[in-house]
């Protein structure tokens, strides 16, 4: 203020000065003392409101620049407004560059959230939806743009979850059904709230299907491994006792002891089976280098297949009829890559469930098959009794049994499909299952191009092995 101040004073004293040199010499040259000091006093006065004159238009000009919606070019002043002017300006810049970093981490934040795999909601203190990422919007059936500031309890009419908001007590999870959930294919969303700021609401949703899967999966295989080895250990155990206290003649004595070695050749399976899976599911993948003979492959099977028929058909009048491919198409069935333990657990497998499901007499054909594509086809057919299409997509979980009670009588342990299941997708190969009651079933498996090889890439030095 001292500047402004002695802006004025300068002003005047030079205004008054200029009216008392024109007063004195040009205007009344004869003037008195007096007569000059009132003229110079006006011209101070004059001087002042020339002054205040400057000094308010400066003063609209600013103003008139800081009441635009949009700052443009500050005006060039001088004195103590134009001072006002560049301190306003540089605070505006930073206030607008510091609006713009709180946008910007503000987007940056809304980014991260979209980018979550959990569904994020943001309410406010009524429960309204002040925003939504678009995993929520698909847990939800959200419109992020529509239902903005539309209440939640009105979106998401779920009891439980209105039950819940109610309560208004968050220090738990809720489990619910997702928008996308269908008898086939449960949907599990586990949503909870955390309060913030003034009465705001986070709500986190995440899908837990897999989760709530894996824990049932855990449950049943619990309780048909149990199940599975308490009933030969009972009957091992019933046994053991009869042996124990009663006199037996021989031939009943041998009778007892054959049924307590198929009680303990099926648990003897069962385990193997259980280690075979575990070390499936913990074993690094199949490489893509290593290559398999189809036709030794299928030998083997055949071989096995063969010896399982005659010990499941041993008291039958009719062995089942085994159809696998003659010499010529074994030269030609190429190579399979992948391992070969697994790929034979696989086949074998396959084999084993298609004849312990058809009876004494039944015709089982095997089929090797290189397709247009690359790809190779391999299939197993029966004539059993088929299976009803209720049952077919369970068919590769562990334990499942269309029939269980046929099951344990021809030995099998609930777990050759699974171990069929976890082989192919090791092998990025595809299984196809077609049956129908009364017509037999077809157990197809189909691998990708990528490790199939014909005959005729066969290098000659794998060819001479």
């Amino acid at each position: 203020m001292g500047w402004r101040g002695f802006r004025l004073l300068a002003s005047q004293v030079a205004a008054a000065v200029v009216v008392w040199l024109l007063w004195a010499y040009l205007v009344a040259p004869g003037a008195t003392v007096l007569q000059q000091c009132v003229a110079a006093m006006a011209g101070a006065l004059i001087g002042g409101w020339i002054w205040w004159l400057v000094d308010s238009w400066n003063g609209a000009r600013l103003l008139h620049w800081l009441r635009q919606s949009e700052l443009g070019a500050v005006p060039n002043l001088a004195g103590i407004w134009g001072e006002a002017s560049v301190r306003m300006r540089r605070w505006i810049r930073q206030s607008v560059q510091q609006v713009q970093q709180g946008d910007q981490r503000l987007n940056d934040i809304l980014s991260a959230l979209q980018a979550s795999p959990n569904g994020v909601v943001l309410l406010d203190a009524q429960g309204r939806i002040e925003w939504c990422n678009q995993i929520s919007a698909k847990q939800f059936g959200f419109d992020a743009e529509r239902d903005v500031l539309q209440s939640i309890g009105n979106l998401v009419r779920d009891p439980q979850f209105s039950a819940y908001f109610a309560a208004q007590d968050f220090s738990h999870d809720l489990v619910m059904q997702g928008r996308e959930s269908t008898p086939s294919r449960p949907v599990k969303l586990s949503v909870q709230l955390y309060g913030y700021g003034e009465g705001r609401k986070l709500l986190l949703a995440r899908d837990v299907t897999a989760l709530e899967q894996a824990e049932a999966m855990r449950r049943d295989f619990v309780a048909n491994v149990s199940h599975e080895i308490r009933t030969p250990l009972t009957v091992l155990a019933g046994f053991v006792e009869t042996l124990q206290n009663l006199p037996l003649e021989e031939d009943e004595r041998r009778r007892y002891l054959e049924l307590m070695a198929q009680q303990a050749e099926r648990m003897q399976h069962l385990v193997e089976d259980l280690l075979t899976l575990s070390r499936l599911e913990g074993s690094p993948l199949p490489s893509n280098n290593d290559w398999v003979s189809v036709a030794q492959l299928l030998n083997r099977c055949e071989n096995e297949a063969r010896g399982l028929s005659n010990a499941l058909t041993r008291k039958q009048a009719k062995p089942h009829v085994l159809n696998f491919p003659d010499e010529q198409a074994l030269r030609q069935a190429g190579d399979l890559a992948g391992a070969s333990a697994e790929l034979h657990s696989a086949f074998s497998n396959l084999l084993a469930n298609a004849m312990r499901y058809t009876p004494a007499g039944g015709q089982i054909d095997v089929r090797w098959q290189l397709l247009p594509d690359g790809s190779a086809r391999f299939a197993v057919k029966d004539s059993g009794p088929g299976i009803d299409e209720k049952h077919v997509s369970r068919l590769t979980e562990r334990f499942y049994r269309v029939d269980r009670s046929r099951s344990r009588d021809t030995g099998g342990t609930g777990l050759g499909l699974a171990i069929v299941k976890h082989v192919l997708q090791r092998h990025g190969a595809r299984l196809s299952i077609e049956s129908e009651l009364g017509k037999g079933s077809e157990f197809a498996v189909t691998f990708p191009p990528s490790r199939v090889r014909a005959a005729a890439e066969v290098p000659a030095k794998a060819l001479s092995h």
